[in-house]
């Protein structure tokens, strides 16, 4: 008999969770204006808002956090973390920042000036408002087939290498640099393959550009690679990622995420005008360079983070718990975006809640009565998240309306996960009661679904 998957952690400490009432949660609901971002942590029973930053360091991170060194110039942890970025990606030159943000605001403060154009597959919400903020333009070149959420496809975070030259042969002249984000988190933590990598990479060598690694998902793309790629499937998750980075020219990294750290970023280049121009940025912003943000001791647990989480046991773990919710909605018919991605299960809000007009936000209402269910906290990947046209001003609704529910890194068991899938198919059985959504009472420039306050709208 073939053994069960199980996972290759034990748990050591715990913390309690609160269960609520569907009373509270309501009361809750109104005072955060709807938005889920405003509700206390303490009113949360299952957290799937992000996996950034929200998930379990291990063992040998918090040994490692003992190792810190706080110098403020020349710190030993910030060289053990550049030695490790630099065995892993081959990228010689690092500036490590606060967060993924922080890397973004250096690396683009540098690279991005009003009027460029800046090509990619599907620019995160920060990566589009770092963009956006600057007076320039985010193309999206994913390909089509990421768009329907019932396709099969093995990577559909892929870039369209037509779309991207048609882009370059147009505006070559304004454009800094190229951006593919691995794994594809807008799209659905849809993974990007090597053959894809490669090609992006020729075509911007043909327009003497230069591709950025938006990285935060590095390694469950690498993973993917492994798995539904041919002439991977015996690479080590560890050679497959220093192949991808050969197609790079330089990375920026939310360190939050497959860094398995609560907090922390990157930037890493093997281009040393990169890293010069980055340098200008980062001590006013972030810090001095061999910090940017960071103490020592995050520096010591990020460097053990990467190493423990380019190995199988580690990625493989976490991505199949992923994919045992994913089974769990295909046994109710849930709806989601086909196949299941490494760090979240996002939910097709306009097959769900089909009486919704898209005007109402569907993602976000579903995210509302999941909230209201059971207490389990998702977030909206859709039509709040796209912002404003920057231009017409228009609410932007040609992407996908999707319920992103991410699950934690080794945090939640697989009852959690049970309880994730129950509390949706009870929403999902009474999705034709659930006529209306939401409306934005007050909403920000760039980067709404933050702050935005909404209401119900009413019969």
């Amino acid at each position: 008999m073939e053994l069960p998957f199980a996972e290759s952690w034990k748990i050591k400490m715990v913390e309690p969770l609160r269960k609520s009432t569907r009373e509270e949660r309501e009361q809750w609901l109104k005072e955060a204006h709807y938005n889920l971002f405003n509700l206390k942590s303490d009113h949360v029973y299952i957290d799937c808002l992000t996996d950034s930053g929200t998930g379990a360091m291990s063992d040998r991170q918090w040994a490692a956090m003992m190792m810190g060194d706080e110098s403020y110039a020349g710190s030993s942890s910030f060289f053990r973390l550049k030695d490790t970025i630099t065995r892993l990606t081959g990228f010689e030159y690092v500036i490590p920042t606060h967060q993924g943000r922080g890397a973004e605001n250096v690396l683009f403060s540098h690279l991005v000036k009003a009027g460029d154009i800046v090509p990619g597959n599907s620019h995160f919400d920060t990566t589009k408002g770092h963009i956006e903020s600057r007076k320039a333009f985010a193309i999206d070149c994913t390909i089509d087939e990421a768009k329907d959420t019932q396709l099969e496809h093995p990577f559909k975070g892929n870039v369209d290498p037509a779309k991207l030259e048609k882009v370059l042969a147009e505006n070559a002249d304004k454009i800094p640099f190229v951006i593919v984000t691995v794994t594809n988190n807008t799209a659905g933590g849809q993974p990007v393959s090597m053959e894809n990598l490669r090609a992006v990479k020729a075509i911007a060598e043909k327009y003497n550009k230069r591709v950025v690694f938006d990285s935060a998902r590095f390694v469950e793309n690498a993973y993917f690679i492994k798995t539904r790629e041919a002439g991977y499937a015996d690479k080590t998750i560890k050679e497959i990622v220093k192949e991808m980075y050969t197609y790079a020219d330089a990375m920026t990294m939310s360190a939050k995420k497959d860094g398995l750290v609560n907090m922390g970023g990157f930037i890493a280049t093997r281009h040393e005008d990169f890293y010069e121009g980055a340098k200008r940025f980062c001590i006013p912003f972030e810090g001095f360079l061999t910090y940017g943000g960071l103490n020592g001791r995050d520096m010591d647990a990020l460097a053990v983070g990467l190493d423990e989480n380019t190995e199988l046991d580690n990625i493989e773990t976490r991505i199949k718990q992923v994919h045992y919710l994913a089974a769990k909605l295909d046994e109710y018919g849930i709806p989601y975006q086909r196949p299941v991605g490494g760090h979240a299960i996002f939910v097709d809000a306009d097959r769900v809640l089909t009486n919704v007009p898209k005007e109402e936000f569907p993602a976000q209402t579903l995210a509302i009565e999941l909230y209201r269910e059971a207490g389990i906290r998702g977030c909206e990947i859709g039509y709040i998240l796209a912002d404003r046209d920057p231009v017409t001003r228009e609410n932007r609704f040609g992407g996908l309306d999707l319920l992103r529910l991410c699950i934690a890194r080794r945090v939640y068991t697989n009852n959690h996960m049970d309880v994730i899938a129950a509390a949706l198919k009870n929403v999902y059985d009474r999705r034709n009661e659930i006529k209306h959504g939401v409306k934005i009472v007050w909403e920000t420039e760039l980067m709404r679904h933050f702050t935005v306050k909404l209401a119900p709208v009413e019969e």
